[in-house]
């Protein structure tokens, strides 16, 4: 019988529910876990424990009363970027350091509505500019299976957190991978889910037209539960769609069939291997060994393996790094001091505005808003901004035409296992890479999770990833969970 820190959502809710502990105790096993490892692994910025016992009494009297649902009593964290209100958020940055939040995400909301049991806020990249964790202004997260390196980025904190067991599950969010490449580094399940099926309100936004915000858990299982309340339509974020959300735990459980719309549902289900991301120089021998052994694993399994193309993916990157810092510069002009947060001393208001500014953003932030503002002036936006939305445009139609010929796409989700911290810190080129499987979906607005695939030789996690059509979170889960029990 595993701890009660280390339980799945299953395990917690039929454990609480037949009475053999309550959830205090299994917020306090977290807690106890928390303040034992936090300082080495460094999940946590902001640990709400006075808020989360009072939580988890809550919890307890409803589920006395019979008045539980599958979340109640359920402690689970938050990344740092997501508001919570009346809770610390500081986005990882030092602008922001008493920032205390008036508002709250409605995809908390809703997971607080089923009564789960908020531990804190996680460490992150600061405001999501980051692929390691170490642009925290709070210090580096630590890969709970090996201190010394990264656990990624930038939804480092939550990844390390679930993956530590300091909590059941953790919310994060996903601009470029930075729910999957974390996810990956620590070996848990973490999906982006499509453009637009959850709401971003709440979320500090880094590049408004590629944000999502996703749930990381220990299992294919949580997590379908999990964006099965985290999505839907909500009137305070225009860009979510009006999709019926599906009971994704319970079309799971139904018999696998074939996600195509124009082909025969008995026929087999049809996953696409793209050879662009098999022919990259940078590719770990050991991840590729790993990802074709799981590619193998699926053959005979109703499942038919069919080599795609992608061809614009390898703009992917240099697309990705223009619309992004293009996008943050935009949205990064509210924090400036004034209105909230932390103010640097100045004596006028030039120096307000540009010493908070200097000590409240560390050095990638700054990176990208000069990028992004160097891009988006006069004479420069046709040649950049607009051109690289014109290649988005080509990569999104890539996948819609693969989309016609399977249902599913299978890839790494890193091209390499969890690095070490400081090894490619000052080598800027060589950190936005490791971006290199997971922006692609991003950019043409598509689900995608990663799954664990295996160890490399030194026992470090490896990722995999599915990528499906849009709004096709369904069958995502469906060939994730298969592949989880061809795993365990």
């Amino acid at each position: 019988m595993p701890l009660l820190n280390e339980l799945t959502i299953k395990q917690a809710r039929e454990g609480l529910d037949a009475k053999e502990f309550s959830s205090v105790e299994l917020t306090m096993a977290c807690l106890d876990r928390i303040k034992k490892r936090n300082k080495k692994i460094n999940a946590f910025i902001t640990v709400t424990e006075e808020l989360a016992l009072q939580e988890a009494e809550k919890a307890d009297k409803q589920i006395k009363q019979k008045k539980q649902t599958i979340l109640t009593g359920i402690p689970f964290s938050i990344k740092d970027a997501i508001c919570v209100k009346d809770v610390r958020s500081t986005g990882s940055a030092k602008i922001l350091d008493n920032y205390i939040a008036p508002y709250e995400s409605t995809v908390i909301t809703k997971i607080r509505e089923q009564g789960a049991v908020l531990l804190g806020k996680n460490n992150c990249d600061a405001f999501g500019h980051g692929a390691s964790n170490e642009n925290s202004m709070y210090g580096p997260v630590k890969n709970p299976h090996d201190e010394k390196r990264v656990a990624g980025g930038s939804s480092g904190g939550s990844a390390a957190a679930v993956a530590d067991h300091q909590c059941i599950f953790s919310i994060a969010e996903d601009t470029g991978g930075s729910i999957r490449q974390p996810a990956s580094f620590c070996g848990i399940v973490g999906l982006r889910p499509s453009y637009g099926r959850n709401s971003r309100f709440g979320i500090m936004p880094m590049a408004s037209s590629l944000d999502t915000v996703g749930p990381m858990g220990k299992t294919v299982e949580d997590v379908a539960i999990l964006e099965s309340i985290m999505a839907g339509k909500d009137e305070k974020d225009a860009t979510t769609v009006f999709d019926k959300v599906t009971n994704y735990l319970k079309k799971k459980k139904e018999t696998l069939q074939s996600g195509g719309q124009a082909r025969n549902k008995k026929q087999k289900l049809r996953v696409g291997v793209p050879k662009e991301y098999f022919e990259k120089e940078g590719l770990d021998v050991e991840v590729r060994s790993i990802i074709e052994e799981n590619i193998e694993k699926l053959k005979g399994l109703n499942v038919e393996i069919v080599e795609v193309s992608l061809p614009h993916t390898k703009y992917a990157i240099p697309v990705y790094y223009i619309i992004v810092p293009s996008e943050d510069s935009s949205n990064l002009g509210r924090l400036d001091g004034i209105r909230y947060g932390v103010q640097a001393k100045h004596k006028n208001l030039y120096e307000a505005y540009s010493k908070s500014r200097a000590q409240g953003f560390p050095e990638e932030v700054k990176r990208r808003i000069m990028i992004g503002t160097y891009a988006l002036s006069a004479g420069y936006y046709d040649a950049y901004y607009k051109k690289a939305q014109k290649v988005r445009t080509l990569i999104k139609q890539d996948f819609e035409e693969v989309f016609g010929l399977v249902d599913v796409l299978i890839t790494p989700t890193s091209p390499f296992p969890a690095f070490k911290i400081g090894e490619k810190k000052d080598d800027v080129l060589a950190m936005y890479l490791a971006d290199v499987f997971v922006a692609p979906a991003s950019l043409a607005g598509l689900p995608a999770i990663s799954v664990p695939a295996g160890k490399t030789k030194s026992g470090l996690p490896v990722g995999l990833q599915m990528i499906g059509p849009r709004m096709g979170e369904q069958i995502v889960f469906n060939l994730a969970s298969i592949l989880e029990d061809q795993n365990t």
